[in-house]
């Protein structure tokens, strides 16, 4: 790799563009930290939404349409720059905040989390993928760490946020003014201070190494079933939604069914997301002790913590669960992540962390009819029992599966290329 001026990498050498990917995938957060705690009970108290499935709805929509646009989101951002489909995925969220306003009907939530879910596909793929063009391989912990911990923490943020402005005058319209404030102005930053940063990523890679440049269908075989410890990475990324899909549904019913007003359960759920914060620190610890420990410790506390909430009573006792499995979550979120990115050749890293992106965000589908058939048929502890043994079966499959990625110490190797297979003219 050249040593040019325009291609050097790192935080401190591109800090205000760097600065600025922070702040916009910390909007991403607060865009869908907007619904967490207000949009379940509005469609339960206002809307007449009786059925778990149905509130559940809204969820599905979102997470089919998040991890298909994750998957070409990856793609384009490889043909066409990271900056046109992050300014394209502001404009889908800009009628979000009207929708939610005057929804006359849940459909219409679900409708508006379609557009939720394409926003946040192409603005999260491209701030991360931003993030790691300019840091380089040395620090690609660290920037996947400091996106996760501001996205997250701008979840929580909208949250608590959304929580407090509908506790002190109603769940409509008042919270969603402030989601319109946040994305007009990360519409704007992304048009006129983004600068592109894909040539980043084309110059750090080796065109000639037999690992450069695959197709798009191979990049999606490899990073889903033709490589091992991709595939742990995959798996453990879609059940690891379920803890998120259980906090945005599962978690403000249950606790208001248990007396909790609408600020507290805005709060028990704010504590959960705070606690990626915490992903600056774990992924700059990946840096130096790898991606594989973190993660595996990460499966099994945030399992611990789901299941904590349904054992425990009371409101400090649930904000502690809360936080057990927020920290589980930061220790695996990006460091599952990373395994993708250091896996992958920069010629194809933003399509194979598509791939990546696209299976764990079917989890927030999947999750979502898991969860609310266990509510609707079962209890809604069922749901709480169920997401803690998945993450529990998940975390064992990293653990036997996933080798080390880590660039400097890591134990995986891509699969060897595939043999040519000799002409019947060679033959003769």
């Amino acid at each position: 790799m050249s040593t040019g001026t325009e291609i050097k990498q790192g935080i401190r050498e591109h800090l205000g563009q760097f600065s600025l990917h922070v702040l916009l995938v910390f909007a991403t957060g607060l865009t869908i930290g907007s619904e967490r705690t207000v949009v379940p009970v509005l469609g339960e108290e206002v809307l007449g939404v009786t059925s778990f499935l149905v509130i559940g709805s809204f969820v599905v929509s979102f997470g089919i349409v998040k991890s298909i646009l994750n998957l070409y989101a990856g793609k384009w951002g490889e043909e066409y720059g990271r900056k046109p489909v992050l300014v394209a995925g502001w404009a889908t969220a800009l009628p979000l905040p009207i929708i939610l306003i005057f929804a006359p009907s849940w459909g219409w939530i679900t409708v508006g989390n379609i557009l939720l879910g394409i926003n946040q596909a192409l603005t999260w793929s491209m701030a991360i993928n931003a993030k790691i063009d300019l840091v380089g391989p040395d620090q690609r912990g660290l920037a996947v760490g400091i996106d996760e911990s501001f996205g997250y923490t701008g979840v929580a943020v909208g949250a608590w946020l959304t929580g407090a402005i509908a506790g002190q005058w109603s769940l409509r319209p008042e919270p969603f003014y402030f989601l319109a404030i946040v994305v007009v102005l990360a519409f704007l930053i992304s048009i006129f201070l983004i600068k592109e940063t894909v040539q980043y990523a084309q110059a750090e890679g080796d065109d000639d190494h037999h690992d450069a440049n695959l197709p798009f269908n191979e990049v999606v075989k490899r990073a889903t079933y033709g490589d091992r410890t991709l595939f742990a990475a995959a798996q453990a990324g879609h059940i690891e939604n379920f803890v998120d899909t259980l906090f945005w549904i599962a978690v403000p019913l249950y606790l208001v069914s248990q007396g909790l007003g609408i600020a507290a359960v805005g709060v028990v759920v704010g504590v959960h997301s705070a606690m990626y914060f915490l992903q600056i620190a774990t992924g700059g610890l990946a840096d130096r002790i790898g991606r594989r420990p973190p993660v595996i410790l990460g499966m099994f506390l945030a399992g611990a913590g789901v299941l904590g909430m349904v054992l425990v009573e009371g409101y400090l006792a649930w904000a502690v669960m809360a936080a057990v499995s927020g920290l589980g979550m930061a220790l695996l979120y990006p460091n599952l992540m990373t395994v993708p990115s250091d896996a992958a050749h920069p010629t194809w890293r933003s399509a194979g962390m598509g791939v990546y992106r696209m299976w764990r965000d079917t989890g927030y589908a999947v999750g979502a009819i898991l969860i609310g058939l266990s509510m609707e048929f079962v209890s809604a502890e069922a749901a709480f029992y169920m997401t803690a043994l998945l993450m529990f079966i998940s975390g064992g499959i990293v653990y036997v599966w996933m080798e080390e990625t880590h660039p400097d110490f890591g134990t995986h190797e891509p699969p060897a290329p595939a043999r040519e297979q000799p002409s019947k003219t060679a033959l003769q």
